[in-house]
C-alpha cells in the first residue's frame, strides 16, 4: 500500500482528500500539486503501465485541498473526517485493485473517523 501508512497523526485535517475512481482518468494534476506527496498511482489492471486512476493515503493527507483544486476531471472531493469512513467505502477504482485494498483504506479511514467523532466530543460546546 502507501507509504507512510498506519503512522499517528499529529493533527487532524478539517477535511480529507477522496478520489472518485469514475472520474479520474490518471493524469497526475493532483500528484504534481501535493506537497506531501500522498498521491500515489494506481496501475492499470489490463496493462500495468496504463494507469487508471490514483489514490491517496489518508493518514498522510494534510486536507490543502490543492489536489481538488488542480483536477481538471472533478474527480477529488474533500470529505469532512468524521464522513470520511462512508466515502471511501463508496469511492471505487479498478476491481483488482478494490478487492486486494478495499479492507485495508476501510479500516484506516474508519481509524480517521473515529479519531475525529472521538476529538468532537471531546470539544467544549461552542457558545
Amino acid at each position: 500500500m502507501a507509504k507512510g501508512a498506519g503512522k499517528a497523526r499529529k493533527k487532524l485535517p478539517k477535511a480529507l482528500a477522496v478520489v472518485n475512481a469514475d472520474n479520474c482518468t490518471g493524469c497526475e494534476a493532483c500528484v504534481e500539486v501535493c506537497p506531501v506527496d500522498c498521491i500515489y498511482k494506481v496501475p492499470g489492471s489490463d496493462l500495468a503501465t496504463l494507469q487508471s486512476f490514483v489514490d491517496i493515503d489518508l493518514d498522510r493527507c494534510i486536507g490543502c485541498d490543492l489536489c481538488e483544486r488542480w483536477c481538471p476531471w472533478d474527480a477529488i472531493e474533500m470529505i469532512k473526517p468524521t464522513l470520511i469512513a462512508d466515502a471511501v467505502a463508496i469511492k471505487g477504482g479498478p476491481p483488482d485493485y478494490v478487492l486486494a485494498n478495499q479492507d485495508k483504506l476501510n479500516a484506516a479511514a474508519r481509524a480517521i473517523q473515529d479519531l475525529a467523532l472521538e476529538v468532537a466530543a471531546a470539544a467544549p460546546a461552542k457558545k
